[in-house]
């Protein structure tokens, strides 16, 4: 289909596609429409990487927006929501406007209801529809990408019940669904009414295969020798084979350990391939790295994008990330060597990708267990770019002859396996059930279930009941914590068993249906967007303080929660922080789980050493030094502080609504983990541009307050600033009538006080006590760099 033959697009489009150099629709693309894409027909579009799908989005969308309409494309992930606003943007030529909103979850984002085109998180289209966003009843288009995902037990639920609630919202809405790798898009399909768009298609070929011996085998029955020379690892001979030709690598490894072990082997297959403008570039890019983050992780990346290599896992900051993937589709990095996270959507195309591990540890399994046939996919599709590319392949490697045939049935000729609701799982269920009770979608038991009833688990269950039971479930916890209010029927009544009736009793007994109703705490957890487990956590922790709690007692608090992933203990630091804990204990919120009941004391400890981290991150210690001391990426800091800081200013909402008395030091705790400063440094902090280590400087030269910016010694200042032009904007953010710098000079300022120096320490109050932290293992599972000022 050629693209002068589509209609039903805005004035301008098809000029722009066409100077994109889109002449010809590929055949998934022409299949789309035919089915419907831009007569607002909802379909669901199982098509490979790099085949296009954004394109039938686009048609979609651009449809919708034509009839007078209002597009959302909802994303897994923040770092794709920049990525396609960045894409999408470009139709702003032809008049339609985009917008991008991916956090503050307690926002309804009003300024987007004069937008067209909508990129968001699933997390975030959900808090709109908590906090009643006008605008959602305006849609007439969304589009879910990365669809497939509904299967991930954590973010899995929330995109299936937004996709329920916005069908609900708006009956006609047009739902267009995409994903790569779905093992039954044809249920998908069914449970949105849509049709289905289904192929193998690709504008290059893919093929994939095993490597073993000296030679790549292929699913097509070709074979390519790629010769390992003497100790040399399969992967190094892979990605050597593939440079020499002009291409790039991807390397999928199972840890983040093996991530940066072989991005540090690979630098010496890359380096000798690197020409001299190319290792200039890499030497500046370095320097970038280096300039985000004084971290050993930083260092270490930096070293080897000098050789052309790199490692990508959640450990790096956002900066990190961005930065190698854009010099890595800039094609001036040669290899990546990647966890899984890299695989999850973000477009980093590959001539070649490596699944050197397919294995993973799995707690759940005791040991190390396959990956699913949908992940190791998701992994290959990166292969191959159209227009760089003239093939992709995919190659899992193999120690032998049994493993490679093993690999061709476990992988290559595998189809993915189905997507599965996990929506049933109780900590999901009670999330949505409350925030679907407070947003009016159900007002009574039998309307929740009706709602319920419009879901994929719905559609799939086999069980009978299985979905009522675990509801009532939910029901009865949250009205016990004051969540919910049931009033009416017999449904909320228990029998003698403490079993609920069912709705089948219920009936035959002439029963009446109850009614549901979110109580005024219920309301404010779901407009935070809490785990209903993480509010009871935290308002029993606060109605239990009998003392003004301290800051090392709210970061254990909240690190108790759900919605915080805790540092795990690792060996030997249960004696560690067991003995923390008996120093401390005083300083702790709620009952703590005795020593003897080993898993809940053993997940007590996590949570106080991740409330200690985040305690010396909040008396100034360098970030260098808490990712050393607790083996962890600037990016796992910047997310435990993000979280924790989250977490408090929920914790400050839910103190007020149970008119608790620490309001004020809860307010405080997170604004020190928010800037990561002492207390006196909190007026500081406010002023624009000044971060922990300039309000440090400043403080040390007794400039305390915003108003002594604006009446001290300009020499003094800029002593303590270092720079003119940063000295002049942060005077100017102070509020100071002249803040020129013009022939000033750095004067020299004794400590104001003997408590303002011994406060900053070069940044590391209480080191002492826990500079004995363990060397020993991955971090557990970001951002600019939290130590620049």
């Amino acid at each position: 289909m050629n693209v002068e033959e589509l209609s039903r697009l805005p004035a301008g489009a098809v000029d722009h596609f066409r100077r994109e150099g889109i002449e010809e629709l590929y055949p998934p693309q022409a299949e789309a429409v035919e089915a419907g894409a831009t007569d607002s027909e909802s379909l669901v579009a199982a098509v490979p990487t790099a085949s296009g799908k954004t394109m039938i989005a686009a048609l979609s969308m651009l449809s919708a927006i034509e009839r007078g309409g209002k597009a959302l494309y909802i994303v897994p992930l923040r770092a794709l929501a920049s990525e396609k606003k960045a894409e999408f943007e470009a139709y702003e030529e032809f008049g339609v406007t985009v917008g991008v909103t991916t956090g503050n979850y307690e926002s309804t984002s009003d300024w987007l209801a004069t937008k067209d085109i909508i990129v968001a998180t699933s997390e975030k289209v959900d808090s709109l529809v908590r906090n009643g966003a006008d605008w959602l009843s305006d849609l007439t288009c969304v589009v879910s990408d990365e669809v497939h995902l509904i299967d991930d037990r954590n973010r899995g639920p929330t995109l299936e019940v937004t996709l329920a609630k916005l069908r609900q919202l708006t009956p006609q809405l047009q739902v267009v669904a995409l994903s790569a790798t779905v093992g039954n898009a044809d249920e998908i399909a069914d449970w949105l009414d849509a049709a289905l768009v289904e192929t193998d298609w690709r504008p290059i070929d893919l093929r994939m295969g095993v490597h073993y011996g000296n030679a790549l085998n292929f699913d097509d029955g070709s074979t390519r020798e790629v010769a390992v020379d003497g100790s040399e690892k399969q992967e190094a001979a892979l990605v050597r084979d593939i440079l020499e030709e002009g291409g790039s690598s991807l390397v999928f490894v199972n840890s983040r350990r093996n991530a940066e072990a072989a991005a540090k082997r690979l630098g010496k297959v890359t380096s000798s391939e690197l020409a001299a403008e190319e290792q200039a570039a890499l030497a500046e890019l370095a320097d970038d790295i280096r300039d985000d983050s004084d971290t050993e992780t930083s260092a270490d990346l930096a070293d080897c994008v000098e050789h052309g290599s790199a490692f990508h896992h959640a450990g790096l900051s956002n900066t990190q990330r961005s930065l190698v993937e854009d010099a890595f589709r800039d094609r001036l990095l040669k290899v990546i060597s990647a966890t899984p996270t890299l695989a999850a959507g973000v477009n980093t195309p590959a001539r070649r990708v490596v699944v050197r591990d397919w294995r993973r540890f799995d707690p759940s399994a005791g040991g190390m267990a396959p990956l699913d046939v949908l992940e190791v996919h998701q992994m290959m599709g990166r292969a191959g770019r159209p227009g760089l590319d003239p093939y992709g392949e995919a190659v899992l490697l193999a120690k032998s002859h049994d493993e490679s045939e093993e690999l061709f049935d476990r992988y290559v000729w595998a189809d993915p396996e189905p997507v599965r609701s996990k929506l049933a799982a109780e900590p999901a269920l009670r999330t949505h059930v409350l925030a679907t009770i407070a947003s009016g979608f159900a007002r009574t038991r039998d309307g929740l279930l009706e709602f319920l009833e419009a879901t994929l688990y719905a559609s799939q269950s086999t069980e009978a009941g299985r979905l009522e039971t675990v509801t009532d479930t939910v029901l009865q916890y949250l009205e016990s914590n004051d969540f919910i209010e049931r009033d009416g029927g017999d449904g909320s009544a228990e029998a003698d068993d403490g079993a609920f009736t069912s709705a089948a009793a219920l009936a035959e007994s002439g029963g009446r249906d109850e009614s549901l109703e979110a109580t005024s705490l219920g309301h404010t957890v779901s407009r935070l967007y809490l785990d209903p487990m993480s509010a009871a956590e935290i308002v029993h922790g606060l109605e239990r303080a009998d003392d003004r709690p301290t800051a090392l007692g709210l970061y254990q608090l909240v690190s108790r929660t759900p919605d915080m992933y805790e540092l795990y203990l690792r060996s030997g630091e249960d004696e560690k922080f067991g003995e923390l804990y008996y120093e401390r204990e005083a300083e702790l919120l709620g009952d703590a789980p005795s020593e003897f009941e080993e898993d809940r004391f053993e997940d007590w400890l996590s949570a106080l050493k991740t409330g200690k981290l985040l305690e010396d991150w909040a008396e100034e210690t360098d970030e260098a030094r808490l990712t050393d001391r607790y083996k962890i990426g600037p990016g796992d800091l910047r997310g435990k502080v993000d979280t924790a800081e989250w977490l408090l200013g929920a914790a400050e909402s839910l103190a007020a609504e149970i008119d608790s008395d620490w309001t004020v030091a809860v307010r405080e705790a997170r604004a020190r983990v928010e800037h990561g400063v002492g207390e006196e440094l909190l007026e500081l902090v406010s002023v624009g541009d000044v971060g922990r280590k300039r309000a440090r400087s400043l403080y040390e030269r007794g400039i305390e307050t915003p108003s002594d910016l604006r009446t001290a010694d300009k020499g003094v200042v800029l002593d303590a600033l270092k720079g003119e032009k940063t000295a002049e904007t942060i005077l100017e953010n102070a509020g100071r009538e002249d803040p020129s710098m013009d022939g000033i000079e750095p004067k020299s300022a004794g400590s104001s006080t003997g408590t303002a120096t011994a406060a900053s320490s070069d940044g590391n109050r209480n080191d002492e006590s826990m500079e004995s932290e363990a060397t020993d293992g991955d971090a557990d599972d970001g951002q600019s760099s939290l130590g620049d000022f």
